[in-house]
């Protein structure tokens, strides 16, 4: 049984900076950790940062479940030393625990393409954590775990923006990683929320009731800070950063740094996969296949549970295979192949092109390993069969998980083909349909509850077909008695959630919070923090609901912008 950790003190003996203490600071930046204006980084792993306090912070919500998990009691999220840590005040921390965070660099790559544009240097040497920064790192019970602060002050890759992130983008953040973890998909996890009194900043929005795609006006909104958790924050994008200035030859330490990242990369996250004895080539054609094992399977989960990441670039891969930045994310309403909650992102990343999207970065990912084998052609070779045959498990992915939604020992493509026209024909809602359908109703009836269109209900072509289908489906999931039907439905129930954290939910959660309400972002931690359970009929009536029609298309609500 682990000890409850109920203060400061007893979180400092526990610090264990492995990032800090295995790679190389930014041999330009200033000692002291006063490193808060845009510049671009040359070299180096990681910058030194002293985070930036926000002012009169005071607390909003913690995740019970990571403080369990953890040791922590829950009264330590409203402790003031606790708080100050935690909204980037480091100042008086007890020893071991560092005064100083640190932010990283990474390279941009969209869809497979690398960028330098977005970089004021036009170099690329100014992409990284702006607004990001590490500020502890442990073990605990031999696992570890970095927590990050969100909106915790300017760092040189600021660009010069504010370094700070808004209670609006930091209550989606907070309830979506725990609700991922819920729903049993790899993700980041959520610490703490803590929000400013006082201090306010300005962001690019939308008009009330607006069907704008562009944001149409600068707003005041309070500053906050969202903890979130991961074994590292170590991202497709920070190898390749190394890669490039390896095959530039952009200073003579780059080859070293690069080999250096990726060696902490298998120790951190796939040690267990890796045999760290082996020799590096060996390690990394391991390490190309464990990490295409886990970005298969995560992207196969989004896909499951309606989750579309948005901006699925290079940089907001995890290379530890789990969701990361809840930016311009949303789970889908209404079933659409198209679906993309961003207005920047195009169809590249939306919802049934995310496996191309993740086939692109993992490309990326093996570029960026090949310098390290420069000197090995056999296993350049095999790495290209490794990247070559992304899709190949990608697909087998999709069809095991396709399976699992319906309840099936063995996919039947045109089962599944036909299914989606009608899908698509009926304007059906993506969770409730597939969770109607994993009661294994006798008729079509409780479908139609997903349906958005309800005229469809009067095309009787349209409903004869899906009476046949569903006829062809009961035949095809092989279930002949009472208590096999009630297995495959609880099977069935295990994957289809009832309950996700759609857009319009959140809206109101944090246009309450504005108003220092926050009971619906408590309300809304709890239901969504058991997304497979039945709930109070209130409850359902409340969150197992489609989407009002009247919502669909507005601003912030139906699309969003990448401000926060």
């Amino acid at each position: 049984m682990k000890s409850t950790i109920e203060t400061i003190n007893d979180l400092a003996p526990l610090a264990d900076y492995s990032f800090l203490n295995a790679l190389n600071a930014d041999p330009q930046a200033k000692e002291d950790g006063n490193n808060h204006h845009p510049r671009e980084v040359f070299s180096g792993h990681f910058v030194p940062v002293n985070p930036t306090p926000i002012e009169n912070p005071h607390y909003v919500a913690h995740s019970k479940k990571l403080f369990a998990e953890l040791g922590f009691s829950d009264t330590l999220a409203t402790s003031s030393a606790f708080m100050k840590m935690f909204s980037a005040d480091t100042s008086n921390l007890p020893k071991p625990l560092k005064k100083q965070g640190w932010a990283t660099g990474y390279a941009l790559s969209i869809y497979g393409c690398e960028y330098y544009e977005q970089c004021p240097f036009r170099t690329g040497n100014a992409y990284g954590d702006g607004r990001a920064i590490s500020i502890f790192e442990t073990l605990i019970e031999g696992k570890r775990w970095e927590m990050q602060l969100k909106g915790g002050g300017r760092t040189p890759y600021c660009r010069g923006a504010d370094g700070r992130a808004v209670l609006r983008s930091s209550v989606r953040e907070f309830l979506a990683q725990e609700h991922m973890e819920a729903l049993n998909i790899p993700t980041s996890r959520s610490l703490t929320l803590y929000a400013s009194s006082t201090e306010k900043v300005q962001r690019p929005w939308f008009h009330n009731g607006s069907y704008s795609r562009d944001p149409e006006l600068m707003i005041e909104e309070a500053v906050a800070i969202t903890t979130r958790v991961a074994p590292s924050f170590l991202r497709v994008g920070q190898v390749e950063l190394f890669a490039r200035r390896t095959r530039k030859k952009e200073h003579p330490n780059a080859h070293t740094e690069l080999e250096q990242i990726v060696l902490h990369l298998m120790e951190r996250e796939y040690a267990k996969e890796i045999n760290l004895a082996l020799p590096l080539e060996e390690k990394i054609l391991l390490l190309a296949q464990a990490f295409r094992k886990r970005l298969t399977s995560l992207v196969a989960n989004w896909i499951r549970v309606g989750f579309c990441q948005g901006n699925f670039n290079s940089d907001n891969t995890a290379l530890g295979g789990f969701t990361l930045d809840y930016g311009p994310f949303g789970f889908m309403d209404m079933f659409d192949p198209s679906y993309q909650p961003w207005t920047g992102g195009g169809v590249h990343f939306s919802f049934l092109n995310q496996p191309q999207a993740a086939q692109r970065n993992f490309e990326m990912f093996c570029l960026a390993l090949k310098p390290l084998l420069a000197s090995d052609t056999e296993a350049q070779e095999k790495l290209e069969k490794i990247k070559n045959e992304f899709a190949k498990v990608m697909q087998i992915r999709m069809i095991k998980m396709w399976s699992s939604k319906l309840g099936l020992e063995t996919f039947d493509a045109k089962l599944f083909n036909e299914m989606i026209e009608l899908m698509l024909a009926s304007s059906v809602d993506y969770t409730i349909f597939f969770r109607e359908l994993s009661s294994i109703p006798r008729d079509i009836t409780p479908l139609t509850k997903s349906f958005y269109e309800q005229s469809v209900l009067l095309n009787k072509v349209l409903m004869s077909q899906w009476s046949q289908w569903l006829e062809k489906w009961k035949l095809a999931i092989n279930v002949s008695t009472a208590q096999e039907q009630e297995i495959r439905s609880k099977q069935m129930k295990s994957v289809n959630p009832k309950y996700t954290l759609r857009e319009w939910f959140l809206v109101p959660a944090y246009q309450k919070a504005v108003q220092g309400n926050y009971r619906l972002i408590h309300e809304l931690q709890e239901v969504m923090n058991n997304p497979y359970d039945e709930q109070s009929d209130e409850i359902a009536t409340k969150y197992y609901a489609k989407k009002p029609m009247e919502l669909f298309d507005i601003a912030g609500v139906s699309h969003v912008s990448c401000s926060s």
